[in-house]
């Protein structure tokens, strides 16, 4: 009969010659998908349990994480490459699936990794797998386009509104974009007639300015 392993009690196995290192309950790790062509499974772990005289035969019951593909709707355009759903479908699986360790950061945190690694993602929603519906139903919308924040791609932020703008959805190259001093969109430009050309050339602060207003892709 399988018994539960206690919370926080470090559990250590190989796996294709790699040791895993499982700490608690709630760590996020990759699962070996059947069809190989496919990238591994993300998943959360809600306990570990180990059968057998030695306690060998290791199970763990898990969360799945959804990419957006995996989804009843499919990846929309604002979906980053690295998001994730965390649904609610539970399984058991064998510990032997387990590739390695993985994180799963809120949007908030993922937006503010200096650098993002093969085992980083990030989760804005909660997915109920049988519906396909998403808690939240509804998120910020920005730009001319009306789409949520994807954090892959590069935005500008207007001086005025503070509202953020794809450069493709206001006649602007991405290169232009990073070259830009200063920004305002064209209902600000409308109302205000303020304009890029009001401002002098750049001085020293310009790239402290240029960080701020330009929200780029990881």
């Amino acid at each position: 009969r399988p018994r539960a392993v206690p919370t926080g009690t470090c559990l250590r196995y190989v796996i294709v010659t790699r040791l895993i290192h499982l700490e608690r309950a709630g760590d996020c790790v990759l699962m070996r998908s059947a069809d190989t062509s496919k990238p591994p499974y993300v998943a959360k772990v809600e306990s570990i349990e180990a059968a057998g005289s030695r306690g060998t035969n290791v199970r763990v019951r898990v969360r799945w994480y959804y990419r957006p593909e995996e989804s009843i709707g499919g990846r929309r355009p604002f979906h980053g490459s690295k998001e994730v759903f965390l649904s609610d479908h539970y399984d058991v699986q064998s510990a032997d699936t387990i590739e390695g360790k993985c994180n799963v950061h809120s949007f908030r945190s993922y937006t503010k990794l200096d650098s993002v690694n093969a085992e980083d993602f990030f989760c804005r929603f909660d997915y109920k797998s049988a519906s396909g519906s998403f808690v939240p139903d509804r998120i910020a919308v920005f730009c001319k386009c009306e789409m949520p924040y994807n954090p892959d791609d590069l935005m500008i932020q207007c001086e005025e509104c503070s509202d953020w703008f794809h450069p493709s959805c206001i006649g602007m190259t991405i290169k232009e974009a990073k070259k830009r001093e200063h920004f305002f969109c064209q209902s600000c430009t409308a109302e205000n007639g303020k304009t890029t050309e009001n401002f002098h050339e750049a001085t020293g602060q310009s790239e402290e300015k240029t960080r701020t207003w330009i929200r780029s892709s990881l």
